[in-house]
């Protein structure tokens, strides 16, 4: 069977169903109809074991093995981060963070290929710096990275840090042809984190209004969908930060993911949100998308 239609109206898409919407999708892509919204699971593309972590689950065992935390919380990565912040300082969670995500990652071909199209918008939803590395290595001039920045090293009304790609700080309402929109910050260049739950407490609080959200974002999401890769929704904080970035915009919205392992939060969230799985392996999806193979029929 193609197609999918559960009783709360999730539709997955299957075989050359799914080969002819991922064709679709390159061609929105191509025409910048579509924003791509990157998640921690492109990390697996360029290798099995990724130099950095690639899952919340695995930033809280590394902050654990630096400080253990309480069993209930430990497999929690905000949560964890909290407790560190708490008992040991936030110079403290910043310099563990750092240190976690300080081994370089490579652009795969699928970042490389993102950053030669003309998108005016791009989603960096993790604290790698790969897509940034993508855009150096074209050697661009007319991008922007629009950091999301923690409230706890900020006095004023700062929700977010705007930067070119050598690393200078910029003015924010600057034009860009593309942005490079990274929510909850990046290692590169300022070692930007929203990862404790005291970081997300006032976000959360204001984001259902849009005042965290960019101006540029939102004013570049209207006439466009979201296309996500490499991302999962099986936590509240994620499915809240998608939600309110995806909020009017126009569509569509899909994503590749293997449905076999949807939770039901996250089949609840996909159905809710009018977004369709592609039901295919990332690997074989980002080859199709880049041109080096084909997905099997």
């Amino acid at each position: 069977m193609n197609t999918i239609l559960t009783s709360g109206h999730l539709v997955i898409v299957r075989d050359s169903f799914a080969e002819k919407l991922l064709d679709l999708a390159k061609e929105a892509l191509a025409a910048d109809e579509v924003i791509p919204y990157l998640g921690p699971g492109l990390l697996e593309l360029n290798c099995v074991e990724p130099p950095v972590p690639h899952t919340p689950e695995v930033v809280a065992a590394a902050l654990n093995a630096r400080a253990p935390a309480p069993s209930r919380i430990r497999t929690n990565m905000w949560s964890v981060a909290q407790f560190i912040e708490q008992r040991r300082h936030r110079r403290t969670l910043q310099a563990w963070m750092t240190d976690i995500f300080a081994a370089p990652v490579g652009p795969t071909p699928f970042h490389a290929w993102l950053a030669r199209l003309p998108l005016s918008l791009i989603i960096g939803s993790w604290y790698d710096s790969a897509m940034r590395t993508a855009l150096v290595e074209t050697g661009r001039t007319d991008v922007v990275e629009i950091q999301g920045v923690t409230r706890a090293n900020e006095i004023g009304n700062i929700w977010t840090k705007t930067y070119d790609l050598s690393g200078r700080e910029l003015d924010p309402r600057l034009g860009a042809k593309t942005v490079l929109y990274s929510p909850h910050g990046s290692i590169t260049p300022a070692q930007n984190f929203l990862v404790a739950d005291s970081d997300y407490v006032e976000v959360l609080s204001e984001i259902d209004i849009q005042t965290p959200i960019p101006d540029a974002v939102k004013e570049r999401r209207i006439t466009r969908g979201f296309f996500f890769v490499g991302c999962r929704f099986n936590d509240q904080m994620l499915r809240t930060y998608a939600r309110q970035i995806m909020k009017r915009s126009r569509g569509p919205y899909c994503t590749v993911m293997d449905a076999e392992t949807l939770t039901r939060n996250e089949a609840r969230f996909l159905a809710a949100s009018g977004i369709t799985v592609i039901d295919m392996p990332l690997s074989q999806a980002a080859a199709r998308l880049v041109g080096t193979g084909t997905a099997a029929g």
